[in-house]
């Protein structure tokens, strides 16, 4: 356990290395830069996940998962094949 200066109100506060520990003063959190930096990384990693062609939920069944699965699979084959190609059609004329 330490201390921390506060980012918001410039006020010394114990801290216990996590971002989320508040100020003892005015009660925002002591993260600052740092904690909006990971809920910005936490929310380009989920919108990262949705990208695929079949999102897979958490609450999907085991055969739609299998299903799912497969056809990222796929789709990420077909898109190599695609890109090998336009790299083909680009690297020719060159």
């Amino acid at each position: 356990m330490g201390q921390k200066k506060c980012p918001h109100c410039g006020q010394w506060s114990d801290w216990n290395q996590n971002l989320t520990d508040t100020c003892q003063h005015c009660g925002k959190p002591l993260g600052g830069k740092d904690l909006e930096n990971q809920q910005k990384r936490e929310a380009d990693k989920k919108s990262n996940e949705e990208n695929w062609m079949f999102y897979i939920k958490e609450d999907d069944s085991d055969l739609v998962k299998t299903f799912k699965k497969i056809g990222n699979f796929f789709y990420t084959i077909y898109m190599a094949i695609i890109t090998f190609i336009l790299w083909l059609i680009a690297a020719l004329p060159g």
